[in-house]
């Protein structure tokens, strides 16, 4: 069995390990095994580890390590949004392509498989700029590596939320990827095929960087690509209570790493 069969198997247990607050736990059980016998370094090991537990349930760490590790890439500006518009009605053809985030099986109150809220919250802005722009929209993702368990892909549970909410059919729905890296292969194409010249790509601001340099790699040359990210944060100077911790903390720790843990294995 190579890398990529034994990859769905260890994904969870990796993610488990490698992000917070996994090691900071680990960290604090060495402490306090440590307090037996070196009570010195015990303590300083204890303490670390929980200084670590209450950093990653910040807002302020969160930003910090964004900042610092993954660079996210700021909100779409008004003026790019104005270009794009021009360029629509003088006949150039772009689409806007939303990248999936997860999907669950059952939402009891849809009755049915339904995006999680990461992608809606994707698909939702995608389906505005596509309505601002005048442009077609479309979808990808498939049933990820550490999703195995989903009975549908993400794109098909998002073409029913844009049919059924938004009232804005998909153009395009590729379900077939795994990865951001298949993303952009098997999107490219598709759009490719339909002549497009311009894709305004929609993902959250901490996976665009990732997501552009797979696109930027996969689309035909004279393609232009268009950053259009979700959930840039800034919302003013820090304060105290960005470093007290907070329901959005620690998500938004987890993924800052395994953003840049991703950029950092190259896919």
């Amino acid at each position: 069995m190579n890398l990529t069969q034994l990859y769905p198997e260890l994904k969870p247990f990796l993610v488990a390990v490698l992000l917070p607050p996994g090691p900071f736990l680990l960290l604090s059980l060495v402490g306090a095994a440590l307090l037996r016998r070196h009570r010195g370094w015990g303590r300083i090991v204890l303490g670390l580890g929980t200084l670590g537990i209450w950093l990653s349930c910040t807002e302020g760490f969160a930003q910090f390590l964004a900042e610092t590790l993954v660079h996210p890439t700021p909100a779409l500006s008004a003026e790019t949004l104005q270009t794009l518009q021009v360029a629509s009605r003088d006949g150039e053809k772009i689409a806007v392509l939303v990248l999936g985030g997860g999907a669950r099986n059952l939402v009891p109150e849809y009755q049915g498989p339904a995006l999680k809220l990461v992608s809606e919250e994707r698909l939702r802005y995608g389906v505005w700029l596509a309505r601002q722009v005048d442009a077609p929209l479309g979808f990808s993702g498939g049933i990820g590596w550490g999703a195995r368990h989903l009975s549908i892909s993400e794109a098909s549970a998002a073409k029913a939320s844009a049919q059924n909410t938004y009232k804005l059919p998909l153009r395009w729905a590729e379900g077939q990827s795994r990865d951001t890296h298949e993303n952009a292969q098997l999107s490219m194409a598709m759009l490719k095929a339909d002549g497009i010249q311009t894709v305004v790509l929609v993902t959250h601001d901490l996976h665009m960087p990732r997501a552009m340099r797979a696109f930027s790699q996969a689309k035909p040359s004279q393609m232009r690509l268009v950053a259009a990210p979700v959930g840039y944060r800034r919302d003013g100077p820090f304060d105290w209570q960005d470093w007290s911790p907070s329901e959005e903390g620690l998500p938004r720790v987890r993924y800052t790493i395994y953003e840049w843990l991703a950029q950092l294995s190259g896919r």
